[in-house]
């Protein structure tokens, strides 16, 4: 797999989860916050935030967290406000990367994702001077076990998907990002809650590195995921298997 997925899979084998639990709950409960705000905070009449509830489970927040999170977001107070923000450029090689955000200081969070690119031998370029590299998607995502192939891929199709790729392990649903609140809530109703629901960016085509160019873009890629007001980051590049099998090392 290329990309953004390769990515976290590379850096959840390297380890040291625990140290950015805390990290990876903070940017969640900003989500939390920004979907609530963004309609009613009710799961059921909000789909953005009903996305936001499935990832938060998806890494074990508890129950509690996320209500308190809901709450603190739909009060009067309201807690900080927070604008979401995309930032584009290209790290080594010509990789082309996506970095999403929600922040409070837009001027902060662009320096500092600037910086970043700079350091790693990148550059930060202008809205959409590498977003057309990249396909806008819709990312549904069942374990093997809730249907067959040919099951999922009917009540897919009829709920409005345009493919479905089964593994070992997954079903992965895709669509256009129009028709993916419908086909997620159908797919619901048949199969219970999906695993993993999201707007997702996949490269039309990707980059191959070698191993020091991926040494280097691991970094930024790291550097920037890592940072607290960063949401998802994407980049269009591919790795042979050894290579990934010895950065996994």
């Amino acid at each position: 797999m290329a990309g953004h997925s390769q990515f976290k899979n590379i850096m959840h084998r390297k380890g040291a989860q625990d140290a950015k639990r805390a990290k990876q709950f903070a940017k969640i409960i900003r989500e939390l916050t920004v979907a609530t705000r963004s309609g009613l905070p009710e799961p059921g009449s909000n789909p953005r935030l009903r996305s936001a509830i499935t990832a938060a489970r998806e890494v074990n927040m508890p129950k509690d967290t996320i209500d308190r999170a809901i709450k603190k977001a739909s009060g009067a107070a309201g807690g900080e406000d927070y604008i979401e923000v995309r930032y584009e450029g290209y790290g080594p090689a010509g990789v082309a990367v996506i970095v999403e955000g929600l922040t409070d200081n837009r001027n902060r969070t662009a320096s500092d994702v600037r910086a970043a690119f700079s350091k790693y031998g990148g550059s930060m370029g202008e809205a959409n001077s590498v977003s057309f590299m990249f396909r806008r998607l819709g990312v549904i995502t069942y374990p093997i076990s809730v249907a067959s192939e040919d099951d999922m891929l009917e009540a897919a199709i009829e709920a409005g998907a345009d493919n479905v790729v089964s593994s070992g392990t997954t079903h992965e649903i895709t669509c256009e990002i129009e028709a993916f609140f419908t086909v997620r809530d159908s797919l619901e109703t048949r199969f219970g809650e999906p695993e993993n629901a999201k707007l997702d960016w996949r490269p039309e085509n990707t980059i191959s590195l070698d191993e020091d160019n991926a040494r280097t873009l691991f970094k930024l890629l790291d550097v920037l995921e890592d940072h607290d007001d960063v949401q998802n980051v994407y980049a269009n590049f591919d790795l042979s298997d050894e290579l990934a099998e010895k950065l996994s090392a």
